[in-house]
């Protein structure tokens, strides 16, 4: 059972903008899913865990690895599947799973030949291991990022943003993946999309402006909303005094038309339906104080 300990991580850039402030989280074993918005942190976070970039401040441990003191120890025990996998366009799927164990140390030939086969068979890719990757979907493509991700026997696998362009049907093929995976490692799926996390993690955290706003369970965090979420259609013009008047967590056209989601302690008449919570309820609920305006 793996551990990562995160302790008061910072991170400012040149241009002032502070994308770490004080993250504390601590993960194990198992899924677990970062959500925000976009720009609020979660790709600094990833790229600082990779060690890609230095943090300013703070302590992050793997075990015993203390990933920022021996970052080279770190690497030998990562997956990463960036949010943009490149990959050589002109050549096969198993010639490109062969280069990349090279990479990763993997010098003796018959033993590289096994562990391709065996990463090919676990994404679903076997049968198409002589095809060019520049003709894979979106979804194949994320998939032989998630085969390399698990080259060396990994303590942490991080995925930033994985089912981003992903059609529905790959997206549930890359759920089941990932879940299979997330039964003998840490993973850290990093994520905008609320389903990413409801279908797939037992942990989540939510990040906004840089600082974890939240973390725990996801059904834990929906619970807490029992009962005090109403929603109601308003016509365009009325929002802003609705805004000023209720604690809107957020809105979305429904039939040309606003449907807004409201947090209350009491009770809502005034045309207003108490409806049960979700999690992207919990989500706009923790990133918005206020006043969402389309």
């Amino acid at each position: 059972m793996a551990t990562l300990k995160i302790n008061n991580l910072t991170k400012t850039y040149p241009n002032g903008v502070k994308a770490l402030n004080n993250v504390s989280i601590e993960i194990e074993n198992g899924m677990f899913g970062l959500l925000g918005p976009n720009g609020a942190g979660k790709s600094s976070l990833m790229r600082t865990l990779a060690t890609l970039q230095e943090a300013d401040g703070g302590t992050a441990m793997l075990d015993d690895i203390d990933i920022f003191n021996n970052p080279k120890e770190l690497r030998r025990n990562l997956g990463y599947l960036p949010q943009e996998f490149g990959v050589y366009p002109r050549i096969t799927a198993e010639q490109l799973l062969d280069h990349m164990c090279i990479l990763k140390g993997i010098t003796n030939s018959s033993e590289r030949k096994e562990l391709v086969k065996y990463l090919l068979d676990k994404v679903n890719l076997f049968d198409k291991r002589n095809k060019s990757v520049k003709g894979f979907s979106g979804g194949m493509k994320q998939r032989v990022g998630i085969a390399q991700a698990l080259i060396g026997n990994p303590k942490l696998i991080i995925v930033d943003e994985p089912t981003a362009g992903l059609d529905p049907g790959e997206r549930n093929r890359f759920y089941n993946l990932l879940a299979e995976i997330g039964k003998e490692v840490i993973i850290i799926l990093s994520t905008h999309i609320v389903d990413d996390v409801r279908e797939l993690c037992t942990k989540m955290a939510v990040m906004n402006a840089g600082r974890i706003v939240y973390q725990g369970n996801p059904q834990n965090a929906i619970d807490e909303l029992d009962g005090k979420v109403y929603q109601r259609i308003v016509a365009r013009e009325e929002l802003e005094s609705f805004a000023n008047k209720y604690s809107i967590i957020s809105n979305k056209m429904v039939g040309g038309l606003p449907l807004i989601h409201v947090f209350s302690e009491t009770n809502l008449d005034n045309g207003f339906e108490l409806v049960k919570p979700n999690l992207e309820d919990v989500f706009f609920s923790k990133i918005n104080t206020s006043n969402v305006l389309v």
